[in-house]
């Protein structure tokens, strides 16, 4: 489960590391609010769109090399996207990038849930990696872009190749055929797989949009300094990374939806008072419980998809890891839309319709049915 939380890590700060560079290409480049938007669709549609697919391939032919080579791909491709300079270049960087993130998470997530076994507190770690990757990307992102821009992004090729080496020696051990994870004689349950997917979504959304504009709100609105407003992105991913641990072991004591469902109900109350806090400083505090709040569910979202597809552990792995937390940055040319009309707050605040539809979905999903 380390070698896997810690891949996770590393490929996660590949998506992590576009929301960092956002305001950077802004201030470098002089993209607009609709042109930054655009580099997170971008990503967005490399990681989202194949997920489904890669799942199913994952699923029938296992495919053990295919985690490795995503973060290779992940960190080329963000790595690289610094040092072009047409906006087009860029954007298919991007692009490619995120197809390096949607290779990755089906054969990891099918792998770490054969490790961690029925316990969520252990596919915490897994999950918890993801987090931690977003984390490191502001704090290891915004002191090298501040200084020397955004061509700073070639920095970050060393974690994919080192990690792509190390899943691909891996993977090369593998046993050829791989035992199947979960209850083998397990019944699919699609409704309930679908109304996780439309949580997952919905947290998906608030998640890539706050971590897109919560930046450029301390910076346009509270007319704090670049230094402080990476500091702000920083505190919402540390709190992600806490709320990822705890809500595995939440769930291990209190269960899987409850878990969910108050993750849910935390994420309002929290965003709110992050744009009503006095200052500069105060809204510091509720950065850090909003990315608590919003990813208190994530590890219980990809283990609870995989107890509703018992039969395809890649699959449920690709759309809860994948597809359905990459498909929040299609919403994002919208928001920029309302932040181009209202400003980086406009969008924040658009975003607090989000968690009561989410937290009304929660309480439609059924408890799993106990493995055989």
């Amino acid at each position: 489960m380390r070698v896997w939380g810690a891949a996770h890590a590393v490929d996660d700060l590949y998506q992590g590391l576009v929301p960092a560079a956002v305001p950077y290409f802004v201030l470098d480049r002089h993209y607009g609010y609709l042109a930054a938007t655009g580099l997170t669709l971008a990503a967005t549609l490399g990681s989202a769109v194949p997920q489904p697919f890669l799942g199913l391939a994952v699923d029938r032919f296992r495919l053990p090399w295919l985690a490795g080579a995503g973060v290779g791909l992940a960190g080329l491709g963000l790595g690289l996207a610094g040092l072009v300079g047409p906006y087009p270049g860029v954007w298919c960087l991007i692009l490619l990038s995120g197809l390096g993130v949607a290779m990755f998470h089906p054969a990891a997530g099918k792998a770490a849930r054969l490790d961690a076994g029925d316990s969520a507190a252990a596919m915490s770690v897994f999950a918890a990696g993801g987090s931690v990757g977003f984390f490191l990307a502001p704090v290891l992102a915004t002191p090298a872009l501040a200084a020397w821009g955004v061509g700073a992004t070639v920095l970050f090729l060393p974690p994919a190749a080192l990690t792509a080496f190390v899943l691909l020696a891996r993977a090369r051990r593998t046993p050829p055929v791989a035992p199947r994870v979960g209850a083998a004689d397990g019944t699919d349950r699609w409704g309930p797989f679908a109304v996780l997917t439309g949580v997952e979504v919905l947290r998906s959304v608030a998640f890539f949009g706050i971590s897109t504009f919560v930046e450029l709100y301390w910076l346009r609105d509270l007319h704090a300094s670049r230094g402080l407003a990476g500091a702000a992105l920083t505190c919402f991913l540390a709190g992600g990374v806490a709320g990822t641990l705890t809500g595995g072991r939440l769930a291990d004591r209190w269960g899987m939806v409850r878990t969910i469902q108050c993750g849910a109900a935390l994420v309002l109350p929290s965003l709110a008072a992050l744009l009503l806090a006095p200052g500069e400083w105060a809204p510091l505090v509720f950065a850090l419980l909003t990315g608590a709040a919003l990813n208190l569910p994530f590890a219980v979202l990809v283990k609870l998809g995989q107890d509703y597809l018992p039969t395809r552990p890649g699959t449920a792995a690709g759309v809860t890891l994948g597809l359905a937390v990459s498909v929040g940055g299609l919403i994002s040319p919208v928001l920029g839309l309302v932040a181009e009309a209202h400003g980086p707050r406009g969008a924040l605040l658009a975003l607090c319709a989000v968690p009561p539809l989410a937290l009304l979905l929660g309480l439609l999903l059924p408890e799993p049915e106990p493995n055989l």
